[in-house]
């Protein structure tokens, strides 16, 4: 099987089986998403929805939370993993929104990185869901999976693996591709033992056919 052929097949799968698929962070505008998703760095999206409700509704806006403290943010998001980094990074976030961006969330890749908390992937996540721009986010899961599957050449870094993703993928899929290869490694394709006997990919697939 060619590379091109796996890629086809893929995403011909998913589109079949998954038509529909979208985010799995609660949200309710692109500041109150780009939250949760700061929050989402190594944490799992099941306790990011537990906080997020109280903390939403304390924070509705960039204006409230540039004027609260570190502290404050950090008695709402203690469950969290990495807290203390993470109600900093939030704060100075929305200073960042209200300073330089009118209180608006920004819809570039330049822009979003200049943020504090905000990486490489929170940026493609914001791009894709919040904008619905073409992009690919890298996290764990579309990194593992990419490679297991034979999407990806062993690529060494997320980079690598996002380069490469936009290069086979076409533009209408990325959004898609991205939350399907995502769900497929956080639900099937598990990084201790993958469900290989649940899993609809396996005829197409480098690690279950071993070619």
């Amino acid at each position: 099987m060619t590379k091109k052929e796996r890629y086809a097949s893929v995403i011909s799968w998913f589109e079949q089986n998954m038509p529909v698929v979208e985010t799995e962070l609660h949200y309710d505008n692109p500041f109150h998403l780009l939250i949760a998703v700061i929050l989402s760095a190594q944490c799992t999206d099941k306790r990011v929805n537990m906080v997020t409700p109280r903390l939403f509704q304390a924070y509705p806006t960039p204006q409230v939370m540039a004027v609260s403290t570190p502290e404050a943010v950090y008695e709402y998001i203690k469950s969290i993993s990495y807290p203390n980094n993470k109600s900093k990074n939030l704060v100075g976030m929305a200073k960042k929104l209200v300073e330089d961006f009118g209180g608006k969330v920004p819809g570039t890749l330049e822009e979003l990185e200049s943020i504090p908390g905000v990486g490489r992937k929170t940026a493609n996540v914001m791009l894709i869901v919040a904008f619905n721009k073409p992009a690919m986010p890298v996290d764990t899961h579309v990194f593992r999976v990419s490679n297991r599957i034979g999407l990806t050449d062993n690529s060494k870094n997320p980079q690598q693996t996002e380069k490469e993703l936009i290069k086979n993928i076409q533009a209408k899929y990325l959004s898609r591709a991205h939350h399907w290869l995502i769900l497929h490694g956080r639900y099937i394709c598990q990084a201790r033992k993958p469900k290989c006997e649940e899993c609809g990919l396996t005829p197409y697939c480098k690690f279950f056919t071993g070619k």
